[in-house]
Order: structure tokens, then sequence, then C-alpha cells
């Protein structure tokens, strides 16, 4: 029986992401995000604290991410967390974390206008989102 390893971030894009296709044409893409915690220290101040994260994502999501998560744009993430580890060439040990991936939901886009996206693009999400969904209900 797995035991319970799940996660929900919020945070933004940092840099574009990193998409990539395998010899075998499995699709994958690299978002990294930042996410802000905001909190007063001892002293009463308000105090940032701002957490990078390797977001991984494969197939339909991968490419959904790589058309549409643009560098500072607002990113929600359901997955789950995947330690990697391996030897250095120094010998040592050494391991990374990294964010798979299950559901990502894009956080609407303001224009420097400040009005929202035209809906033409709010329509290619609901229909990209609408068929990431799908495609993840027939796989069940």
């Amino acid at each position: 029986m797995n035991q319970l390893n799940s996660l929900i971030l919020e945070g933004n894009v940092t840099r574009k992401p990193e998409f990539r296709e395998t010899q075998k044409g499995a699709m994958i893409c690299n978002v990294p995000i930042a996410v802000n915690r905001y909190y007063k220290n001892a002293t009463g101040e308000t105090t940032n604290e701002v957490s990078y994260f390797d977001i991984e994502t494969y197939g339909k999501l991968a490419e959904y991410c790589a058309s549409y998560a643009d560098k500072g744009r607002g990113l929600r993430v359901v997955g789950r967390i995947k330690q990697n580890r391996w030897v250095g060439s120094d010998g040592k040990n050494t391991s990374k974390v990294t964010i798979i991936a299950e559901h990502i939901e894009l956080k609407p886009q303001l224009h420097k206008t400040g009005q929202d996206e035209p809906k033409q693009e709010v329509a290619e999400l609901a229909d990209a989102a609408a068929a990431l969904k799908e495609e993840t209900e027939e796989g069940l």
C-alpha cells in the first residue's frame, strides 16, 4: 500500500519552462516556481520568506505548461514529492527534491493596461484544461 505523498503549492513561475521530448517520445516540462510566505517575526516586523521549487510535468500537461506558463505567471500545483539520489563525481551522496505535478491551474494574467486577459486566451486555457481533465479521467 502506498503511503500519503501529496502537496499543494501556489507561486509564480521564475523563468521560461524547459520543454523536452525523450527519444521514446515522452514529453517533459520543468517549471521553476517561487513561493512567498509572509509572517511577523519576534519584533513584529513583516518578513518575506521565499522558497524555490522545480515542478516536473509529463505528457499533455507538459505541453500545456510549455505553452502557457510564462515567467511571472501565477500557478497552483497539486502533486507529489520525489527525491532523486546519486553519488557525485566526488564520491559524496547527493540528492535533489522535485515536485511531480499531477494537476496545474494557471492564475489569470493581467496585462499592462490592468485589464483581464483577452477572452480568446481564457477560452483556450479552458479548452486545454477540459482536454486534460478528460484525458486523465479516461486513464483512470
